[in-house]
């Protein structure tokens, strides 16, 4: 009976460590490119890869790619290679074409094979294929599992295998030498954003835990606008305090104290983590150090299942945010209006665990939000919920709006204009 106790107990510590870990995971951002049961999510040759014991097998097969094209990323996969195997990963590529040519593609080898001992060194695993050369010697024995690593951000690519890493290139520093291919037939190296992707050359490979992360990509604010978060820090921001009829209310000294209060748990809870501003699900909301009036607002946001956000214009709640699956409205409506439109016109939300742009406009009390390039809210007047017998406040903060959840935001830009959307 104790032996029993004693395995009851065992179980559920893995089991407990396991879910830490996917916590883990989904607290840094990254989110599943499989669901461990089927192809759903992937196109191309979805007869050559099969979706077996919670692996992806190449069984094998030809080009496999995800349905979604990415553009600065993290991905985290394990691979368990056969004797002599072949396969790649392609990185923003097109599906039509030879995607080690038109976009990258990153080797998937068994070096240790001795029909591969004749290749050259931009061939082996790791190396971005025929550009360059990988450090050699770090993948395990044939029938073991490997753990990697692939970064392409701008024009940086990192691959770790194992804990080491054995590519750290910046493809705009890479000149042309006689041991590489001719870099004029590589076009895809420039390439923004495509698809990542299996790449099959007849053998048999297996894949499991994979996962990406999408990096705040430029960071580099369109003509007229100003970055409200610079991606590295949370310089720019302050925690919230109240509420804008409160904060009026409160002394000076106590309104300082307040703040600094909400400052520390600003910085418990908003990190900045490559280029994205990520919220933990603890807290309080995260608001603009400065106040302001009419603007044109640009940001990237994303949630994960069930999760729930707004942004706060002049302080006053909000533009919508959350899971269009549960709320079949979607995001960007007016939430709290009760006289005008409080829902958008249209559902224009991507799936949870995706990215969306808002282009939110107010002048005066009026406000227009573009969702994913959508009309949703048409010039309509945002009430003051704090008291509904006046207008909106003339001017006040921004806020990023949490109700407990995981949430993410990136490329926050605004420009101080009453120019119209164009």
């Amino acid at each position: 009976m104790r032996g029993f106790s004693f395995r009851i107990w065992t179980v559920w510590a893995v089991m407990l460590i396991a879910g830490l870990a996917v916590a883990e995971d989904q607290e840094s951002g990254f989110s599943p490119l499989f669901n461990g049961k089927d192809l759903t999510g992937w196109i191309g040759d979805t007869h050559g890869y099969i979706a077996e014991d919670g692996k992806i097998v190449c069984r094998p097969g030809g080009n496999l790619y995800t349905e979604k094209e990415y553009s600065d990323f993290v991905m985290r996969f394990e691979f368990k290679l056969t004797p002599g195997a072949n396969n790649g990963l392609g990185i923003r590529t097109p599906t039509k074409g030879d995607a080690a040519y038109i976009g990258m593609e990153i080797q998937i080898l068994d070096d240790s094979s001795g029909k591969y001992k004749d290749l050259e060194p931009y061939q082996f695993h790791g190396s971005i294929y025929g550009i360059v050369p990988s450090e050699r010697g770090h993948l395990k024995p044939v029938g073991e599992w490997n753990i990697e690593e692939v970064s392409a951000i701008g024009s940086k690519i990192k691959v770790v295998l194992n804990g080491v890493t054995i590519v750290d290139a910046d493809l705009d520093q890479v000149k042309q030498t006689p041991r590489m291919h001719d870099l004029a037939k590589h076009p895809g190296l420039h390439n923004k954003s495509g698809h990542i992707g299996f790449l099959g050359h007849g053998t048999v490979v297996e894949f499991r835990n994979i996962r990406v992360k999408e990096v705040g990509n430029s960071g580099v604010p369109p003509d007229g606008f100003q970055a409200l978060f610079n991606g590295r820090n949370l310089d720019g921001w302050k925690g919230l305090v109240g509420d804008p009829v409160s904060r009026t209310k409160m002394a000076p000294e106590k309104l300082s104290a307040e703040q600094a209060k909400a400052d520390a748990d600003m910085r418990a809870h908003w990190k900045a983590v490559d280029g994205i501003l990520e919220f933990d699900g603890k807290g309080k909301s995260i608001c603009t150090a400065r106040d302001y009036g009419d603007f044109e607002m640009l940001v990237d946001w994303k949630i994960l299942s069930e999760g729930d956000s707004g942004i706060y214009l002049r302080g006053s709640p909000q533009v919508q945010i959350w899971d269009a699956s549960k709320h079949s409205e979607g995001s960007g409506g007016l939430y709290n209006n009760q006289k005008n439109p409080s829902k958008p016109s249209a559902c224009a939300d991507k799936p949870v665990g995706e990215w969306n742009t808002l282009r939110i406009k107010m002048v005066g009390e009026k406000v227009t939000v573009d969702l994913n390039d959508k009309r949703v809210v048409d010039n309509i007047v945002l009430e003051n919920y704090w008291d509904r017998k006046q207008p909106i406040f003339p001017t006040g903060q921004i806020e990023l709006q949490n109700h407990g959840n995981t949430l993410w935001f990136r490329n926050i830009f605004i420009r101080e204009s009453k120019a119209g959307m164009e």
